[in-house]
C-alpha cells in the first residue's frame, strides 16, 4: 500500500546552465567552515528519496553505493537510478560536487552518498520500504568499512507507525542523526499544528523551511517539534538529464542540514578528538542556529548558520581582552 509519498513540493524551472555555488549553500555559510570542515570527507550521508541520476557530472563520483526498496526496474535491488527527479536534487543540495569547470557545489562537497531508493516514479512508497531503508542504512558498510553518518528524508505520511518509529529510535541509538522535511501543509499560522511522519518523532531533526529573506515559508509545517530551519524556497540544485531544477519545500530544506551535519562532525570531533553521540551531534547544531523571531513552533532554535559559533567566539574574545586592557589601564 502506498501511503508514504514525497513532501509535497513545487518545480520553479528546469535548466542546463549551472551556478557554482547556490544561494541556499551560502545562506547557511557553508564555504565559510568547508576549510576547517574538510569538506565534510569521511562521511557517507544516506539519501532515502527517489534514488538518484548516477551519471550526473556533479553526483557520478559522490555516490558511494545505492540499493532500491521499490518495485521500480521490476525489483532489481540494485538499480537505484532516479526516475522522479526529486532525489537527484536533494542529493545534490547535501554533497554535490565541487568541480573546477562548473556545476554545483553541495554543502559537503566532501562527503559521499549512499543512495537509498525507498518511492517509486510517482513519489510514493510503502511504510515496509522506509523502514528497510532505516535499517540498511544503519547496518550498512562501505568498502573500506565506511559507515552511515547521517540519514535523510525528505518524505512523510499521515501515520504514525510503531514499527518506523523503533527503526528510527535504532538508527539514533546507533549514533546515527535522522533529518527529516516538517511537510508543506503549514497554513502560514504558527499557532496550528500540522504533522508529518517520521518527521513529527521527537528523536529526528525535523526542518521547517525559510526564504531567502529569512521570512518563514507559508507551506512550511508548525508543530512543537520543529527543531531548526534552513533555506526551502526556490532552491537551486542537481536534476534529471544532467540538468539543474529550481524547487520549493521543507524537502529542500532538510538536505541543507544533512549536508551540515557532515561538517559540523568534521569540526567538533577534531575538537573534542573523539567520536561524538547522536546527541552532542545535535547539541553541537543547535549551538550554529540563529533566531529570526517566530515562534519557536515555526523556527525551533533558528535558522542554520554554520559560521555563527566562530564569529560568536570571535567577537567574545575581542570583548574579553578589551575587558582585560581596560582593568590592567584602571589597576595601573
Amino acid at each position: 500500500m502506498d501511503n508514504v509519498h514525497l513532501i509535497p513540493y513545487r518545480v520553479e524551472e528546469i535548466t542546463i546552465a549551472a551556478a557554482q555555488i547556490p544561494q541556499g549553500v551560502q545562506m547557511i555559510q557553508a564555504p565559510a567552515v568547508w576549510e576547517q570542515a574538510r569538506h565534510g570527507r569521511g562521511n557517507v550521508l544516506a539519501i532515502l528519496d527517489t534514488g538518484c541520476q548516477r551519471d550526473h557530472p556533479d553526483l557520478q563520483g559522490q555516490i558511494i553505493d545505492g540499493r532500491n526498496f521499490t518495485p521500480d526496474y521490476r525489483g532489481d535491488t540494485a538499480n537505484f537510478e532516479d526516475n522522479h527527479g526529486h532525489g537527484t536534487h536533494v542529493a545534490g543540495t547535501a554533497a554535490a560536487s565541487l568541480r573546477q569547470e562548473g556545476g554545483i557545489a553541495g554543502v559537503a562537497p566532501g562527503a559521499k552518498l549512499l543512495v537509498l531508493k525507498v518511492l517509486n516514479s510517482e513519489g510514493s512508497g510503502d511504510y515496509a520500504g522506509i523502514i528497510n531503508g532505516i535499517n540498511y542504512a544503519i547496518d550498512w558498510e562501505g568498502p573500506n568499512g565506511e559507515k552511515t553518518s547521517v540519514i535523510s528524508m525528505s518524505l512523510g505520511g499521515p501515520e504514525d507507525v510503531a514499527e518506523l518509529h523503533r527503526a528510527v529510535k535504532r538508527a539514533v541509538d546507533s549514533g546515527i542523526p535522522i533529518v527529516c522535511a516538517a511537510g508543506n501543509e503549514g497554513d502560514n499560522s504558527p499557532a496550528t499544528d500540522e504533522y508529518a511522519y517520521p518527521g513529527a518523532y521527537p528523536e529526528v531533526i525535523q526542518v521547517g523551511a525559510v526564504d531567502f529573506n529569512r521570512k518563514i515559508a507559508s507551506f512550511s509545517n508548525s508543530n512543537d517539534e520543529i527543531d531548526l530551519v534552513a533555506p526551502g524556497v526556490r532552491i537551486y540544485s542537481t536534476f534529471l538529464g544532467g540538468k539543474y531544477a529550481t524547487l520549493s519545500g521543507t524537502s529542500m530544506a532538510t538536505p541543507h542540514v544533512t549536508g551540515a551535519l557532515a561538517l559540523i562532525k568534521n569540526i567538533a570531533e577534531e575538537e573534542f578528538a573523539r567520536k561524538l553521540t547522536e546527541a552532542e551531534l545535535y547539541a553541537q547544531l543547535v549551538r550554529r542556529t540563529i533566531p529570526l523571531g517566530y515562534p519557536k513552533t515555526a523556527e525551533g532554535n533558528g535558522l542554520l548558520a554554520l559560521d555563527a559559533l566562530e564569529k560568536f567566539e570571535q567577537l567574545f574574545k575581542q570583548v574579553n581582552s578589551s575587558n582585560i586592557r581596560a582593568d590592567q589601564k584602571n589597576s595601573g
